[in-house]
């Protein structure tokens, strides 16, 4: 065995080869990579306009990067547009939306630790989504529209 065995290699997968799944409200997703057991999920998400998701609150710390279009959260006045860096501490709330009037697509990155817990107008959990379920969710809904079983890292 050499040194160079012991070296992990570098994964890579091209836009092309893990699709974007039509999620059926404005959004569609694109499952880079999970890590189940650190509680990771990797997404690229394209918004239609005057897509909203609605309010969640986050247990983890999420990142994001915006590469197109331009969305905010209703609770804050900052709009994330191309080149826009986010950092959301766990435990924040807001609700996602993409303002109808834009003219493109709206094209973000994120990395998301931990949960989303879906809350209701009174701040109760309706649903929890969290890597385990966005990989099913994923893998059932490209299959669904007939991309396959996609290779996302991790999975």
């Amino acid at each position: 065995m050499t040194l160079t065995d012991a070296i992990p290699t570098a994964i890579h997968r091209g836009e092309s080869e893990l699709p974007f799944v039509d999620v059926g409200d404005g959004t569609h997703l694109q499952l880079v990579q999970v890590d189940i057991p650190a509680g990771l999920w990797v997404v690229r998400t394209r918004w239609e306009p005057g897509t909203v998701i609605p309010t969640h609150k986050h247990t983890g710390p999420v990142y994001a990067f915006t590469m197109g279009g331009r969305w905010k959260y209703a609770e804050y006045p900052e709009v994330n547009t191309a080149g826009s860096f986010l950092y959301e501490p766990a435990g924040s709330v807001h609700t996602l939306v993409v303002p109808e009037d834009n003219t493109e697509i709206t094209d973000a990155w994120f990395a998301i630790y931990g949960a989303n817990l879906n809350l209701d107008a009174e701040g109760n959990v309706e649903s929890i989504f969290d890597a385990g379920f966005v990989l099913e969710a994923y893998v059932a809904l490209a299959e669904a529209q007939g991309h396959g079983r996609p290779d996302v890292i991790g999975a």
